[in-house]
């Protein structure tokens, strides 16, 4: 086989030549390292592992091959392994930042972050570049994360911008750290200061316009995208969060020009489309609204926004035909979603759809949705069939989220009388009326063939009576 020595992977090239033909072949220790680094990137653990013993059998004396080493060991939790060889490293060189931050990680991996803090801080005072000190302070503000010291962590990754304005990841954890304590107003501030040395910097105003929004003052947020977008016109986000902001002030036709932008300036999401469909409805466009609704699921059929906004859409102008044609659609793409069987079984209720519609209540609940209305809704569809002892199975279980309920209390009066359990039923008959008397409609509207017995009128007439 013939290599060029001008391609840049022909180091990588010859070892993986080498591998097929077990032939051996000598590389330096950089070419290894490139190498090791190459498959670990890519995830390919067990390369990395011939690299790194190929390597070591060439260049036993190699630190840095030592530290790959490391890496793997950590990556396979053998954690006492890592930390004799890092042990033996520092013996070599007491002064090498990389073994610290291995050690670090070590301990880091086995939760003791306390420890990987102050191993790194042991590191900063032998670190001879600002680069370094930036990368550590980077490490420590993640431990201090890792420990739920948010006070901690924001000063760490601050000194990290101090050290390298353009690290935009530590300008998005200070900024995570203020939103964890609801102290907008200081990350505000912060963002501020540092956008009078850096006023160009995107990431920084379009930061600031969410901080903006947040607070709900949406016009320093719509300046703030503004300036965010002056930085860089093709910031996607910032047109993004600006159209958000649009909307909040009920401009819909702007905030449809931003979420357009958007679509030209990268691949449509589904987020943007769903988003100008709802703006096109504000306008009372409904063509062009249900057009971007269509085109939500057609890009991504697993967003369940997209679903529930058309058979939304359909259900306010009650076309519940329409609106049922695509929900079960959205059901039989994701028969796990608690929101779509939900409202198939409103719909369905609405057709009267009975059988349907308990089934969808059913589901509802299976999958952990334990709204009173859900429990009642099911319980009035299985009286109207006349499952009675489903439906007192069903307003037991609610009882059990809803103790002292007296809309359940009512119904399984009314159903204890209509199987003819008399004491069950005058016990929960009374404890309705008890908790609130203004309720005893239900008995009237879901069982009236029982509104006219003298026992049930007594009860009630009774508690009446003593509520006077």
């Amino acid at each position: 086989m013939n290599y060029s020595h001008d391609d840049e992977n022909f180091p990588l090239t010859r070892f993986e030549s080498m591998l097929k033909t077990n032939d051996i072949l000598f590389f330096d220790s950089n070419e290894f390292e490139n190498i090791i680094h190459h498959y670990l990137e890519n995830g390919k653990i067990s390369l990395a592992k011939r690299a790194i013993k190929l390597g070591l059998s060439q260049h036993p004396s190699s630190v840095n091959l030592r530290l790959f080493q490391v890496e793997i060991l950590v990556i396979e939790n053998k954690f006492t392994e890592a930390d004799d060889i890092l042990d033996m490293l520092h013996d070599l060189e007491p002064n090498n930042e990389e073994i610290y931050i291995q050690k670090a990680n070590v301990l880091s991996k086995q939760d003791e972050h306390e420890k990987a803090i102050n191993i790194l801080l042991t590191a900063i005072d032998i670190s001879s570049t600002p680069a370094e000190d930036s990368d550590l302070y980077a490490l420590i503000g993640m431990e201090y994360l890792f420990l739920d010291q948010f006070d901690n962590a924001v000063i760490y990754f601050k000194k990290c911008l101090e050290s390298d304005p353009s690290d935009y990841s530590a300008l998005h954890n200070i900024v995570y750290c203020y939103d964890f304590l609801d102290l907008n107003q200081d990350a505000i501030s912060y963002l501020n200061n540092f956008l009078d040395s850096n006023p160009y910097c995107e990431v920084a105003w379009h930061q600031l316009g969410r901080q903006y929004f947040a607070i709900k003052d949406y016009n320093k947020a719509n300046a703030a995208f503004d300036f965010a977008i002056i930085s860089d016109d093709t910031f996607v986000g910032a047109y993004i969060e600006k159209g958000k902001v649009l909307e909040k002030l009920k401009q819909y036709e702007e905030a449809i020009e931003n979420y357009k932008i958007t679509l030209a300036l990268d691949e449509p999401t589904s987020f943007a489309l769903l988003r100008i469909g709802y703006c096109y409805e504000k306008l009372g466009q409904e063509d062009m609204a249900l057009q971007f609704f269509k085109k939500t699921v057609e890009d991504d059929a697993l967003l369940d926004k997209g679903w529930i906004a058309i058979t939304k859409f359909y259900m306010k102008r009650l076309n519940y035909q329409k609106a049922l044609h695509y929900i079960n659609k959205a059901v039989h793409i994701d028969g796990e979603n608690v929101l779509y069987w939900k409202l198939f079984a409103t719909i369905n209720k609405r057709l009267n759809f009975l059988e349907e519609a308990e089934i969808g209540y059913k589901r509802t609940l299976e999958l952990g949705n334990y709204e009173l209305d859900t429990w009642l809704d099911r319980s009035d569809i299985l009286i109207a069939l006349g499952e009675y002892d489903a439906a007192i199975f069903n307003l037991l279980q609610a009882a059990e989220f809803y103790p002292e309920n007296s809309e359940i209390e009512y119904r399984l009066g009314g159903l204890y009388f209509t199987t003819l359990q008399t004491e069950k039923g005058r016990f929960h008959l009374k404890n309705g009326l008890r908790l609130n008397i203004d309720y005893s409609f239900i008995i009237t509207e879901l069982f009236p063939k029982l509104i006219d017995r003298p026992i049930i009128k007594a009860i009630i007439s009774e508690s009446k009576k003593t509520s006077n």
